[in-house]
C-alpha cells in the first residue's frame, strides 16, 4: 500500500477508535478516557502497521510483544484488540463489569494481553525481561512497551532503562506517551520529569522524538526503530495531548479517570465525528 494511503487509513481507524473509547467508558460509567485518547494514534499504527502478530494464535511463540505499562489506559488497547479480531466486539459492552473479560486493567486471561498492567512503573522492567529472553532464545521478535510521563516519575522506570542498555537490548522499543497530565494535575507541576530526550540518551538509548498525533511521524518512527540493530534499545518520545480529540477533555486532569455524563458523551461524540483526519495532528 502506498504510504499516503496507509497514513489516511490509519487516521480513519484512529478516529473510529476514539468514538469507541468514549462509548465504552460512558456505558461503564468508569474508566480512563484521557490517556486512552492520547495513546490511540500510536496504538493504531502499532497494531495495523508494525506488530508481527496473529490474532488467531495469540500465544504464537514468534510474535512481537506489546506491553501497556500504563494499564489504566486499557480502553484504547481493548478497542484496538477487538477490531484486530482477538475477541468479539460485543465484549466491549462488558468493560469493567463483574464476570466479564475486559476489566479496568488488562489481565492475562484476555486474548492479546501479554502483561497484566496495574501498578505503575512495572511494565518496562517486564519488557526488559522478555526482550532479554528473546535474545537468549535467538528470536527475531521485538518487544514494544508504552509508558506514561507521570509513570516516569517512578524509580523502577530508570532501573529498567539502565538494564536495557547494559544488556544491549536492541529488540526493545519503548514509547513514552508524553501527554503532559496525570491524575492530579499537569506533570510539570506534580513532579517535572525534565529533559526526557537528554535523559534517555544519557542512559544509552536511541531516542526519536515525534508528535504522537501525527500519523506520518508515528509510522516513520516505528519503521526506523524496527531496523535498529546497533546494540541499543530505542525510546520513542511521543508528544501527545491528554484527551486529544475532545475539547473539554484535552489537558484536563479531571478526565484522567472520569467517565463523561450523558451531555458530555453526546458532545464528545459530535466533536470526534467532526474531526477532519487530513488536518488532524
Amino acid at each position: 500500500m502506498p504510504k499516503k494511503d496507509l497514513i489516511h487509513e490509519l487516521k480513519q481507524k484512529a478516529k473510529g477508535f476514539r468514538k469507541e473509547i468514549i462509548d465504552l467508558v460512558f456505558k461503564a460509567q468508569s474508566g480512563h478516557p484521557g490517556g486512552s485518547l492520547s495513546e490511540i494514534d500510536m496504538l493504531t499504527a502499532l497494531y495495523f502497521h508494525r506488530l508481527k502478530i496473529d490474532p488467531k494464535n495469540p500465544k504464537w511463540e514468534d510474535r512481537d510483544r506489546f506491553i501497556l505499562s500504563k494499564g489504566h489506559a486499557s480502553p484504547g488497547l481493548y478497542v484496538v484488540l477487538a477490531d484486530k479480531g482477538y475477541f468479539p466486539k460485543s465484549e466491549l459492552d462488558g468493560f469493567r463489569k463483574i464476570n466479564r473479560m475486559l476489566q479496568g486493567h488488562p489481565e492475562l486471561s484476555t486474548p492479546g494481553i501479554d502483561f497484566a498492567g496495574g501498578s505503575l512503573g512495572q511494565g518496562l522492567s517486564f519488557a526488559v525481561g522478555i526482550a532479554l529472553a528473546l535474545k537468549l532464545d535467538k528470536k527475531n521478535s521485538r518487544v514494544y512497551a508504552m509508558i506514561g510521563d507521570g509513570e516516569s516519575q517512578e524509580g523502577a522506570i530508570w532501573e529498567a532503562s539502565m538494564a536495557a542498555a547494559f544488556h544491549k537490548l536492541d529488540n526493545l522499543i519503548a514509547i513514552l506517551d508524553k501527554n503532559q497530565v496525570q491524575e492530579t494535575g499537569k506533570t510539570k507541576d506534580v513532579m517535572d520529569i525534565g529533559d526526557v530526550v537528554g535523559k534517555w540518551k544519557a542512559f544509552g538509548w536511541n531516542v526519536i522524538e515525534i508528535n504522537g498525533h501525527d500519523m506520518g511521524q508515528i509510522v516513520g518512527a516505528l519503521d526506523k526503530s524496527s531496523k535498529n540493530r546497533n546494540g541499543k534499545p530505542t525510546m520513542i518520545v511521543s508528544n501527545t495531548i491528554k484527551g486529544k480529540g475532545v475539547s473539554f477533555m484535552e489537558l484536563n486532569y479531571k478526565f484522567h479517570g472520569k467517565a463523561p455524563n450523558e451531555e458530555e458523551y453526546k458532545k464528545a461524540m459530535e466533536e470526534i465525528e467532526k474531526i477532519d483526519v487530513k488536518k488532524f495532528k
